[in-house]
């Protein structure tokens, strides 16, 4: 899920717990940007976790750029689910620096989500959910804007799931 298909995913439950799940006051959310407006940008992303097979195509640590838009992309959980997706794996993306390192920087993490997370994947890896637009690359598309916006996503899904 990207963008809105993340905050249905987390609402749903899908999204940590990789099963439909009622929500309680613990259950993470997507919810406003810090800085009180709608995002539009270009942001650097890291991937921090390839347990998703959405990720098969990408290595740890490969940063790619991606166009974000959004009003509500601000990630945040209580401390015990942030610990037990770091511990699992389950942070699969992260908003990052000019020099590929997770940041809480709103020059680079323009939403303020907890941990830098700009997605998170399933227990199992099979349903992952991110704000920033994947699906906004292309050929010809950002091309005075140097670096990768090709993050395989989609075509890794086809090759797993297909």
């Amino acid at each position: 899920g990207i963008c809105n298909g993340f905050q249905a995913l987390i609402k749903l439950g899908l999204l940590p717990h990789g099963r439909i799940a009622d929500p309680d006051e613990n259950a993470p959310a997507l919810t406003y940007n810090t800085i009180g407006r709608h995002v539009s940008k270009i942001v650097a992303t890291r991937v921090s976790s390839v347990l998703s097979p959405w990720l098969m195509r990408a290595e740890v640590g490969d940063v790619f750029l991606t166009p974000v838009s959004h009003g509500e992309g601000r990630f945040v959980a209580d401390d015990g689910i942030l610990a037990r997706l770091k511990e699992n794996g389950q942070i699969a993306t992260q908003y990052a620096d000019r020099e590929g390192r997770p940041t809480m920087d709103p020059k680079f993490n323009p939403n303020g989500s907890c941990l830098a997370i700009e997605g998170i994947a399933s227990p199992d890896g099979r349903v992952f959910g991110k704000m920033g637009h994947a699906e906004r690359a292309g050929f010809n598309l950002y091309k005075n804007v140097p670096g990768n916006f090709e993050t395989g996503i989609f075509e890794s899904g086809v090759a797993y799931f297909g």
